[in-house]
């Protein structure tokens, strides 16, 4: 009897050091495939993400810019969900971030949350579609390559409407 109980911790040990070995070997594939440089994004950051699009033998970068609501996984699996309001209606894309047909991920605007999901956006309609709270929003002066120091000022969301719509109204009646 005590060698059956010697046996079965042997083998009990024996599988534990294959398990190591193993998610060493998945940490080392996961560092392989993570090639891109991405910026530091979390969830209630506003985003544009460029996904590349084939049809047939042309492709094209189509850009996706909306309010992060999740992000799930973790390494080389990795996604975020991204959700925005387009004529009306809510769209959301489940985007793997280490995906080759994910291109440049810029970060427009942070504001800040308390969630780790933000499904509670999917019910609201209209401004505060896209606005966690009636606070401050900061926004990202480079958006091509983000980092903490390129916080521009922190600005109400309904100022940051209001400039907006007139850059595109002064624009449109030239």
């Amino acid at each position: 009897m005590v060698l059956a109980f010697n046996f079965s911790f042997l083998c009990y040990n024996y599988t534990i050091e294959i398990l190591k070995m193993s998610q060493e070997i998945l940490k080392q594939i996961d560092k392989k495939l993570i090639t891109k440089n991405i910026p530091e994004i979390k969830r209630g950051y506003t985003v544009t993400v460029d996904t590349i699009i084939t049809e047939g033998s042309k492709s094209r970068i189509q850009k996706f810019t909306g309010l992060i609501i999740a992000i799930n996984g973790r390494g080389a699996n990795k996604m975020i969900t991204v959700r925005k309001i387009s004529n009306g209606v809510g769209v959301e894309k489940k985007l793997p971030i280490y995906s080759p047909k994910v291109g440049l991920i810029k970060v427009i605007k942070i504001e800040d949350s308390r969630r780790a999901k933000l499904y509670f956006m999917r019910d609201r309609v209209g401004k505060n579609a896209m606005r966690i709270k009636k606070g401050k929003a900061s926004l990202v002066e480079n958006t091509s390559e983000y980092s903490s120091s390129d916080i521009v000022e922190e600005v109400i969301p309904e100022e940051v409407i209001d400039t907006n719509v007139t850059s595109e109204v002064s624009e449109a009646s030239e």
